[in-house]
């Protein structure tokens, strides 16, 4: 019964959360020729090459040391391409690929002193453009009912789901997710699934660096550390 109401509630904000606006995401394609990464002087990975279109979805597997959060960081403008080509066709011109995608890292990119509600706030006030109404994200992410405590006080389960928040708030096509169901119970992990699918289906792309499956049943499987 949680489930179904909680998908109730989806429908009903529908139309007020950017993420399930199909007119707000173009067809899109993100193409990775020959990537090479290096930090530090070390090369974390080379030659990983892949295509993802406008609803699809690629799960970045491997062992710890591969790469994985290196290539999220790397496609979200963090860090610098020691070689080969990244490109983004469909989207904004004059955007670089960053501007256009969401990142959620390992840290959670919160101030303990400002509330739910304000933090929220912030990021969609900093990231824009949005609705302004927060409230159908805090909602999907259940945290509406704590809008006014201190982020200080929330578990790290909470503080996950604030920062996926972020995501259904502002509109962007592509979602870059350092393990995204870090911290998260089952219940907010079914809820994460649902968000991620809805996004899918409105045309947005995802790239989720994980160990293990994230309610993604067609995502195809880029392997890393295994050229």
């Amino acid at each position: 019964m949680a489930d179904a109401t909680f998908t109730g509630a989806l429908e009903k904000d529908a139309r007020k959360i950017g993420v399930f606006k199909p007119e707000t995401t173009r067809l899109m394609q993100l193409t990775a020729e020959n990537l090479t990464c290096l930090r530090g002087g070390r090369e974390v990975f080379r030659d990983v090459s892949f295509a993802l279109k406008s609803g699809e979805a690629l799960l970045v597997t491997g062992r710890n040391g591969a790469g994985k959060s290196s290539l999220l960081r790397l496609i979200a403008g963090l860090v610098r391409i020691a070689s080969g080509t990244l490109a983004l066709t469909g989207g904004e011109a004059e955007a670089a690929i960053g501007e256009q995608a969401h990142y959620l890292g390992h840290l959670d990119a919160l101030k303990p002193a400002l509330t739910v509600a304000e933090n929220l706030r912030f990021w969609t006030e900093f990231l824009g453009p949005s609705s302004g109404d927060i409230e159908p994200a805090l909602a999907a992410v259940d945290l509406a009912p704590l809008s006014d405590l201190p982020a200080a006080y929330l578990s790290a389960g909470q503080r996950r789901r604030l920062s996926i928040a972020r995501l259904v708030a502002v509109p962007r096509a592509l979602w870059l997710l350092d393990e995204p169901t870090s911290a998260l119970d089952a219940a907010s992990q079914t809820r994460l699934s649902d968000l991620m699918r809805r996004h899918l289906t409105s045309g947005g792309m995802i790239i989720a660096a994980t160990h293990g499956a994230i309610g993604l049943e067609r995502a195809r499987e880029l392997k890393m550390g295994a050229q």
